[in-house]
């Protein structure tokens, strides 16, 4: 291999969820096999990286000042607010439908093995959201681990609960998911999330 393979390889690897085997995948498609992909992958890169900013409401993806959920009047009259790590997690959510109020995105979680603290996430904006919105109710949807947990721990304590009702996605087993296959965590969720039938 060339270093310039190997620097390309490298550099691909580092993308989420993509390991070795892919990252060589990728570059010998990208070099060798269609190099015209090469110069398209390029050119949208390079315009995404001068148009794509952060929303300056809630931190979503946008070309504009606001994002196309923000700049939506129809989502205010819910009073929610939902709250998610990444923009990822925002676009789960829009896809599936079940939700159709504003959101506010963290960029991240509490972790402080990792050295991410309380000023590393977007919780000053969050803050003022919520005091100067009107939001009724906070909806955190953050994943179902350690360093989710103490981030919903953190953001319960930092909203007045009188003012504003604190809510957490429940968790459990996925739609056709087996009892008989999940683990001890997964079915502690669902259990705790259970709800009348």
């Amino acid at each position: 291999m060339t270093p310039a393979f190997e620097a390309l390889q490298k550099e691909l690897k580092r993308l989420p969820g993509v390991g070795f085997r892919s990252a060589e995948r990728m570059a010998i498609y990208l070099l060798l096999e269609k190099p015209e992909a090469a110069e398209r992958l390029s050119e949208a890169i390079l315009r995404a990286r001068e148009c794509v900013r952060s929303c300056s409401v809630c931190g979503n993806v946008c070309e504009d000042e606001l994002c196309s959920i923000c700049a939506d009047s129809r989502r205010e009259e819910s009073g929610s607010l939902c709250v998610v790590e990444h923009v990822s997690d925002l676009m789960a959510i829009e896809k599936s439908g079940a939700y159709r109020g504003r959101y506010h995105v963290l960029h991240g979680k509490l972790s402080p093995i990792n050295g991410v603290g309380p000023e590393n996430l977007n919780l000053d904006g969050l803050a003022k959201r919520i005091e100067e919105e009107g939001v009724g109710e906070l909806i955190l949807a953050l994943p179902n681990d350690v360093e989710g947990e103490a981030t919903c721990h953190y953001l319960t304590e930092l909203v007045e609960s009188d003012k504003v009702e604190v809510s957490r996605i429940g968790f459990g087993l996925p739609s056709g998911a087996s009892v008989l296959y999940a683990d001890s965590g997964t079915l502690k969720s669902a259990l705790d999330a259970r709800k009348r039938y």
